[in-house]
């Protein structure tokens, strides 16, 4: 895949003074200005989002996604003072698809190597083919959209605007991690997986490609393949096509929790994570905490 070039950073709202409030209300709007300010304020929205809609029936989860976007559009063309070329129609569908190829191959090499070493076995699970397919599509488009639009959107841009991307790219892997401890049977172990194979991999799509549709593709490839071959997403079972049966080791095959702590996908996402961020290197997409950021 060609590298994109990178887009322009904006000043952040940190510079900008509230005009229209006294003292208290500068200070105020300053803040909420501020990277961090306007990362919390986008993160609620987004999660609210999420929140009322990641478990409706039918398309609701896409329409909750709809709605994520054009809450990250509002907060950081108003609060932030930013453009959003990340979110840019132009060049979505392609860099979605780019994405899901990535997800799809990490998926499906991790899957076909633990089935190789005796992990996995696997079974039709009788189910109806469309109506469980439109079900997984429906479900992992609105967890995908609302997850990179609050850590790769909000969450790493506005620490990359004040600690660098280095630094931001660490925080907010395991910040990702982190938030999957409260899946079902999560652990310590899930934590770091999750923040080593998902966030800092995202996180270094993201800097590589500099757009929210190819780490939306990826992170939905990767959910979308692991439900409909019936294994467990984050301690989670959704129906699936098929049934899987788990053999020998949890470190080889996850266990429980499913294919994210399996040792396979973590040793395979570091092999993709570093060309990723040799490649953003490359294209100007690793930047620096600029001077004076406290």
């Amino acid at each position: 895949m060609e590298s994109t070039p990178s887009t322009a950073q904006h000043d952040d709202a940190a510079s900008r003074t509230d005009k229209d409030g006294d003292g208290r209300g500068s200070r105020v709007g300053r803040v909420v200005r501020s990277p961090l300010g306007w990362m919390l304020t986008g993160m609620a929205g987004v999660g609210v989002v999420s929140a009322l809609t990641a478990t409706g029936p039918g398309p609701v989860p896409v329409l909750g996604a709809v709605a994520a976007v054009a809450v990250y559009g509002v907060v950081m063309r108003r609060v932030a003072g930013r453009s959003v070329p990340e979110v840019a129609r132009q060049g979505a569908g392609r860099e979605a698809l780019r994405g899901g190829a990535v997800g799809l191959v990490f998926v499906l090499v991790s899957t076909l190597l633990i089935t190789a070493f005796g992990g996995y076995s696997f079974s039709w699970a009788g189910k109806g083919f469309l109506v469980v397919t439109l079900s997984a599509v429906m479900v992992q488009t609105g967890a995908a959209v609302t997850e990179e639009l609050m850590f790769r959107g909000f969450a790493l841009q506005a620490l990359e605007a004040r600690w660098g991307s280095r630094a931001a790219l660490v925080i907010t892997g395991l910040f990702f991690g982190v938030a999957h401890l409260g899946a079902p049977g999560a652990s310590v172990w899930s934590g770091l997986a999750i923040a080593v194979e998902a966030g800092v991999m995202l996180g270094a799509a993201f800097l590589w490609r500099r757009s929210i549709w190819f780490v939306v593709g990826l992170h939905f490839a990767w959910n979308t393949a692991e439900q409909l071959l019936g294994i467990p997403v984050s301690g989670q079972t959704p129906q699936g096509l098929f049934t899987v049966d788990t053999h020998g080791s949890a470190l080889l095959n996850g266990g429980a929790f499913g294919l994210e702590t399996s040792i396979v996908p973590i040793l395979i996402s570091v092999l993709l994570t570093v060309p990723m961020l040799v490649l953003a290197g490359r294209s100007g997409g690793l930047r620096r905490r600029r001077p004076g950021r406290r």
